[in-house]
């Protein structure tokens, strides 16, 4: 096919459910592609030489040019092995990350149209794995003496468990939470990532020996009693704690914050939060926790976001589906009061912004504009405004931190100040996309192998620090 010809294929869509069908459950909202729908939207992709789709987009550095290329001959194994060189969690990374800054974001055909259709290929490609019956689990090594405990069961602690356990190191998984997955589990809903996909995970990891268990560190077994018993021990905790509005009346019943709210509702927990629903903010889990409310019962949703639309940092695929839904976005707006009535919230007192000069994300900074305020009444109010990381699992251990309250580790080797203790995902990055999160684990992972090895843990890694910034 000549370069004209695939410039002419417009970008193909996948099948979605009916909005009004998809409010009233938790059903996976995209279909995936189709054999023919797959090959024609490969046949889209130009192939470039300096592919900066896997250079500059995919934190993993998936070779993406290559999967696609195998995809569109029809050697749809081949491809997903290719995809398997470099990620340890392909059926999430194609359904969860934000595609669109990552990936398909710099992507070529992107400057003067759409961009090919990255993630919904490799989706494909994992999808039609399980449904064909395929083999998707990689040899696991010879078992050795050494052992890793693996703190936290998000996408850092199954990366850094599933190198290690693949290169014959017995790990063992501690998680707090009475499902495991982490944020995958209780910080995304199930119509954006089923939850047989992350089951079929960690069904992979005990294939290869590593044990999981429901064990509180910091509270049920301290880290230190972990390193009597471990050679080394991975920090993978995420960032579970929601972080507040600090504003009056935060205390107010119907004052329920981003994560926590995700984490009740995707743990099996009936929530009536009543018809009239705020969400702050602008991400991804202020977008979930909206849609999730339409699905527990609540009519009026919408977000209060205090810059534009246009600004929102969530994944246009879900602000568009969003809207499709119902959720009002209530632009330049924030709040700076909840009112409540004998303890319980009754409106919303928020103010009116403008946008001023760029602020350090290189966003315009939102400014109140004097005497503009106004309320809403709300039977709830959700503040879904970033996460911050809980320090319970290193309780009594003297570890550094930033002054963002992530670890502070070695950019390159992702030690920690504690020699036998290494950190990854959202633990060090903040709250961050699950392919950010997989790089890095994949590289505390070597880490840990070259520490129990006695092998230096730095040389010939440069070039890998500098990757790391993708």
């Amino acid at each position: 096919m000549k370069q004209k010809e695939r410039l002419a294929i417009p970008r193909q869509h996948p099948r979605e459910l009916d909005p009004a069908t998809r409010v009233t459950n938790f059903d996976e909202v995209v279909f995936g592609y189709d054999e023919k729908t797959a090959i024609l939207e490969a046949n889209r992709c130009l192939q470039c030489k300096n592919a900066p789709c896997r250079e500059k987009g995919c934190p993993i550095h998936n070779d993406i040019p290559r999967f696609i290329a195998l995809l569109r001959e029809g050697k749809f194994e081949e491809g997903y092995w290719v995809i398997r060189e470099t990620s340890s969690l392909p059926a999430v990374c194609s359904r969860v990350c934000p595609h669109e800054f990552q990936c398909e974001g710099a992507c070529i055909r992107g400057k003067k149209g759409e961009p090919v259709a990255i993630g919904m290929l490799e989706r494909f490609l994992v999808d039609w794995m399980v449904q064909n019956g395929k083999n998707i689990l990689t040899p696991c090594a010879m078992p050795k003496d050494k052992k890793v405990a693996v703190i936290g069961s998000g996408p850092a602690g199954m990366t850094v468990a599933y190198h290690l356990a693949h290169w014959g190191y017995r790990c063992t998984i501690f998680d707090s939470l009475p499902v495991f997955g982490g944020m995958l589990t209780v910080g995304i809903p199930a119509y954006r990532l089923p939850r047989n996909i992350i089951n079929a995970e960690f069904d992979a990891l005990r294939s290869c020996g590593v044990e999981i268990v429901r064990k509180h560190v910091g509270c049920d077994v301290s880290l230190e009693e972990l390193r009597q018993e471990y050679d080394a021990v991975f920090l993978g905790v995420g960032a579970h704690v929601s972080r507040k509005l600090g504003i009056e009346g935060e205390d107010l019943e119907g004052v329920m914050h981003g994560v926590d709210y995700l984490r009740r509702v995707n743990l099996g927990e009936k929530l009536e939060l009543g018809r009239n629903v705020v969400v702050v903010g602008g991400g991804n889990v202020a977008i979930d926790v909206a849609r999730t409310a339409l699905r527990t019962g609540s009519t009026d949703v919408f977000i209060l976001y205090r810059r534009t639309k246009k600004e929102m940092p969530a994944s246009q695929a879900e602000i568009h589906h969003l809207e499709e839904e119902g959720v009002r976005i209530e632009e330049l707006a924030a709040p700076v009061r909840l009112i409540g009535e004998n303890g319980r919230l009754q409106a919303v007192e928020c103010i009116r912004m403008q946008l001023g000069e760029p602020d350090a994300s290189g966003r315009r900074r939102p400014e109140p504009i004097e005497g503009s305020e106004f309320r809403i009444e709300a039977d709830a109010i959700i503040p879904a405004i970033s996460q911050q990381v809980d320090h319970t699992a290193v309780s009594g251990v003297d570890v550094a931190t930033t002054r963002w309250g992530t670890f502070d580790v070695d950019p390159v080797t992702l030690q920690t100040s504690i020699p036998w203790l290494f950190a990854a995902g959202d633990a060090v990055l903040g709250p961050q996309t699950v392919a950010k999160a997989v790089y890095q684990a994949k590289q505390a992972a070597e880490s840990i192998r070259r520490f129990l090895e006695g092998e230096d843990l730095r040389v010939g890694r440069e070039l890998e620090e500098e990757s790391s910034e993708a």
